[in-house]
């Protein structure tokens, strides 16, 4: 499937049904790409990834979704303006039951990085988070040959 088409599909779908008070942002340096993709599991991976971006910037605030590619990989950027996660946490976050939310059993990231490592063949990470400015999730794909 088209991985600009499905992503840009999540997010205008969440966009759609979210505070106006958020600044919703979708760029992607290019037109489409085509890769091995679950639409439903790809879209579960955006959905959470953005409502976790939602749940941090507290209703209110800026989010973006940037798809990129290097030489060998597509990339799917996704950044807020919230509260940050600290530096001994990046690792932390992606384990099952991890969570800094009062409500929830956090297990949204441990799935998504399932979902992304396990069966789409790709890597999850935090890129960079900075507490009180904000964080940036990562998603790589290979591209197929």
């Amino acid at each position: 499937l088209d991985i600009v088409e499905e992503t840009e599909k999540s997010f205008e779908y969440l966009k759609s049904r979210s505070s106006t008070f958020i600044d919703f942002e979708f760029v992607s340096y290019l037109s489409h790409y085509i890769l091995p993709l679950n639409p439903t599991l790809h879209s579960w991976t955006i959905e959470n990834l953005v409502k976790n971006a939602i749940d941090a910037i507290k209703g209110k605030g800026k989010i973006t979704v940037t798809i990129s590619e290097t030489e060998k990989n597509i990339q799917i950027w996704v950044s807020d303006t919230g509260k940050g996660i600290s530096k001994n946490q990046f690792k932390t976050i992606f384990e099952p039951g991890f969570t800094t939310k009062k409500r929830g059993w956090g297990l949204g990231l441990s799935l998504t990085k399932r979902i992304v490592e396990e069966y789409h063949n790709g890597k999850i990470k935090v890129e960079k988070s900075e507490i009180g400015q904000g964080t940036t999730f990562c998603v790589t794909y290979k591209k197929s040959l």
